[in-house]
């Protein structure tokens, strides 16, 4: 397996932190994946591991 085979595959090493910045984590999400991986991970460990508050919302029920 070549080196763009295994970057496809999401095998890149993220730092934590950079990872953290870059997906607007919580500092509490970041410490998680610290406690997880240490200080640097795989792209597919991270993707798959962090926990993002929901940006987007629908709409408010309404109560009837």
């Amino acid at each position: 397996m070549d080196s763009a085979e295994k970057r496809a595959m999401g095998s890149e090493l993220w730092s934590v932190f950079d990872f953290a910045r870059r997906y607007r984590l919580t500092m509490r999400e970041q410490n998680r994946l610290l406690m997880l991986f240490g200080p640097v991970a795989c792209a597919a460990d991270l993707l798959s591991n962090a926990r993002r508050n929901q940006l987007i919302r629908g709409r408010a029920r309404r109560k009837r």
